[in-house]
């Protein structure tokens, strides 16, 4: 630690010789750099982590690059108070802040802030108490007391109390006691790692065939040094996983720090274990589910380089690695590597420009690579690796189409007769089924069947879903909950209360009716339990200990269930009925992906897909198996359209407490749009979710051609427009994917 607080050193910072000034970045939305005065004898560079004073309060800030105003008065601006004792930031990694802060037009202190988000982590971790050995004999030898010596004799290094007591299976008064007659003597030793290192040679690799020539193209990437983007395509249970693992493996070989990006890194704790059976040790987790002194303890292992492999959501980007070699960004076209908050970004793109500052290589994985990459890959902008069959010559699952209109369900049901014999000679095998549907709770409707009122949030333009389990009706955007009513609120007749359609919570229902011998889960992420329960749950589906699967998509993320050799889709056509311009593309993603959990282990497997549109190019393009035709269709369409990856698209959401106030405000920063060739607004219109939270929402979109300065458009716009008055809020959206 550089310095204390001006409480503890008033008179150093009054003194009159502070003589330089440099420019800090602090976690606030303003657009610059704040300036402070460094005092004498303290040393600061770009980069180094501070504390200053801003207002009364003191933050954490970046001491930053670029020149001050030389006419600024040193003597008049307030001192920097606190010089941590960790790595400043690289030059790499505040280029990076700067580059997401420009592209993505958020204020470069809160792009800054993720990566200084573990405060207690700057200071060095304090040193252990610990033991070591000096011979002798005690006064009493007890054959306690004889397991401790003979243990402390034989490796003759230091130990920690707890871990000789621990190791010789003996109390810790034991040790205690051979300390005070003096046979130990107390020593301090640095903290244990907050995990061991991995070996890049503690197994062998598991590749074969097509795999192999995969691993060679990837790994002659990484040798050649330097930045590139590899794009590994592979059918889901491929062997992608396996392939990576050599490029992370050579990388360690070159002593460099390793990222993996994962979607649900706090649910897949299965690719944890499968990277320890590879490399002897976990990585260090990143996610918002980590207790917080672990993630103080991978923040710091990170930025002294300690942790070599840090294994992550999208967050884990803007860790401050020490000498970051190889990113790896796997089931690369999820949309959860889009952030929808304060600093609005894609992880996935964000990775590989920060692959391009670095000049290292950035693999991206998928069995169904976004339009994007393969638009970038057709390009020549990326190498593309195709894995066209699955490992050890596991079968795909046979798909077919469920006509609803020809085998509808029962009255009142939802799963066709043709789904439910399917599903009965899988249990009769012993083997497991699937049924997905990508919709939470019991139903997204309730509504009276005599007055016909709806259950609508009070603060949202939405409806309030019904959730059997806890006995309520919720808001799914807001978090608003109340009790599920016994009576109608506006006419008051009971027991008239009537679910309108399927959650997986009534498909349980509807299965436990059929099948009322079978296990069944339900996978959902509002069941009580959390992320802990959600793990112990996937470990007993892998491990044969369910029957029939319930689930949302969390279903759909790389799991690997031995025994799954059908899955059921309850409503294919569910993420086609909105007006997303993706919505083709994550249909064929998210049911591509779930079918591909069948038959995972080469036993005869099928998928069926419950539709009333067979013959919608989704459709066919997943039974046909001809992904390629459904890409090529897809890429001409965008193209054609001018949608991105061949043209730009910005979201500008202006709300406000009034409707009249979030109208104007929408209306005058149209009308200060400058007039530009090849750039378009649309709008203003009442978003599709026009009131959240108890705000009314007006949507802007700007589209642009793919070669458009849409950052320096939306600047002027802005700056052009009406001034930010009373509880008018704008949240901007480069590249957005959500359209409500």
């Amino acid at each position: 630690m550089g310095i204390d607080s001006s409480d503890l050193f008033g008179s150093l910072f009054e003194a009159p010789s502070l003589v330089r000034v440099v420019p800090v970045l602090v976690p606030l939305p303003v657009p610059v750099a704040y300036s402070y005065a460094v005092p004498e004898g303290v040393h600061v560079e770009p980069g180094s982590v501070v504390q200053v004073p801003v207002g009364p309060r003191q933050l954490i800030g970046v001491v930053w690059d670029g020149d001050n105003d030389d006419k600024l008065d040193p003597k008049k601006l307030r001192p920097i108070t606190l010089v941590f004792d960790c790595p400043p930031l690289s030059k790499e990694m505040r280029d990076f802040v700067d580059w997401v802060a420009r592209y993505t037009l958020s204020p470069p202190g809160l792009v800054a802030r993720m990566a200084i988000r573990a405060p207690a982590a700057l200071d060095p971790e304090p040193m252990v108490e610990g033991l070591r050995y000096l011979g002798g004999q005690p006064e009493r030898l007890t054959p306690a007391r004889a397991r401790v010596l003979d243990l402390a004799g034989e490796e003759e290094i230091p130990w920690t109390r707890s871990g000789l007591a621990h190791a010789a299976g003996v109390s810790m008064s034991v040790v205690d006691g051979l300390t005070a007659q003096g046979i130990f003597e107390t020593v301090f030793l640095p903290p244990p790692p907050v995990v061991a290192r991995p070996d890049p040679d503690y197994t062998s690799p598991r590749i074969e065939g097509p795999q192999k020539q995969a691993s060679v193209e990837i790994l002659e990437s990484i040798r050649a040094g330097g930045f590139s983007t590899s794009l590994i395509d592979g059918v889901t249970g491929s062997g992608k996983t396996e392939v990576y693992f050599e490029a992370i493996a050579e990388t360690l070989r070159r002593g460099k720090q390793v990222l993996i990006l994962l979607p649900e890194i706090a649910l897949t704790s299965s690719f944890l274990e499968r990277f320890q059976e590879r490399f002897g040790a976990k990585p260090g987790e990143w996610h918002s589910d980590l207790a917080p002194r672990m993630r103080e303890k991978v923040w710091r292992g990170v930025v002294t380089g300690e942790v070599k492999v840090v294994a992550g959501a999208r967050s884990a980007l803007f860790l401050p690695f020490e000498d970051l070699g190889l990113i790896i960004v796997d089931e690369e076209h999820d949309p959860a590597y889009k952030q929808e908050d304060r600093v609005f970004y894609n992880a996935r793109d964000m990775a590989v420009v920060r692959a391009r500052i670095g000049d290292f290589p950035i693999v991206l994985v998928s069995a169904t690579p976004s339009v994007e990459s393969q638009v970038n890959g057709l390009a020549g902008r990326y190498n593309t690796v195709h894995l066209p069959t699955r490992f050890g010559d596991a079968a795909m699952p046979d798909l077919h189409l469920v006509d609803m209109r020809r085998h509808p369900p029962e009255r009142g049901g939802f799963l066709s007769p043709v789904l439910l014999r399917a599903m009965k000679k899988t249990l009769e095998r012993g083997e497991q089924s699937l049924l997905f549907l990508n919709r939470r709770g019991y139903a997204p409707l309730t509504l009276c069947r005599v007055c016909g009122h709806r259950f609508q949030c009070p603060q949202c333009s939405s409806w309030l879903v019904e959730h059997r389990f806890k006995s309520q009706i919720q808001c799914h955007q807001c978090g608003y909950s109340e009790r599920t009513p016994e009576a109608c609120p506006e006419c008051g007749t009971l027991d008239h209360l009537v679910a309108c359609g399927p959650g997986v919570e009534r498909i349980a229902e509807e299965v436990e009716k059929h099948f009322p011998e079978a296990r069944t889960i339900v996978m959902s992420s509002d069941l009580l339990g959390g992320v802990k329960r959600m793990r112990i749950e996937l470990e007993a589906i892998a491990k044969g200990e369910a029957d029939i699967v319930i689930g949302t998509q969390l279903v759909a993320k790389g799991h690997n269930f031995p025994l799954m050799t059908l899955v059921g889709i309850v409503d294919a056509d569910l993420g086609l009925s909105n007006g997303d311009p993706r919505a083709a593309e994550r249909t064929f993603q998210l049911l591509s992906q779930v079918t591909g959990r069948a038959g995972r282990t080469g036993l005869k497997s099928h998928g069926l897909l419950q539709t009333f549109q067979p013959q919608h190019p989704v459709m066919q393009a997943i039974v046909s198996g001809d992904a390629g035709a459904f890409y090529e269709r897809e890429i001409a369409e965008r193209e054609k359209a001018i949608l991105p990856p061949f043209g730009r698209l910005a979201s500008l959401i202006v709300s406000a407490e009034t409707r009249a106030d979030a109208e104007t405000h929408a209306r005058g920063l149209r009308a200060a749009a400058p007039k530009v060739t090849g750039i378009s607004v649309l709008g203003p219109a009442e978003a599709p979710l026009a009131l959240v939270r108890g705000r009314h929402r007006f949507r802007l979109l700007v589209h642009g051609r793919r070669n458009s300065d849409m950052q320096a458009f939306l600047r002027a716009m802005l700056e052009n427009g009406p001034k930010q008055r009373g509880s008018v809020q704008i949240q901007l959206d480069i590249d957005p994917q959500s359209f409500l």
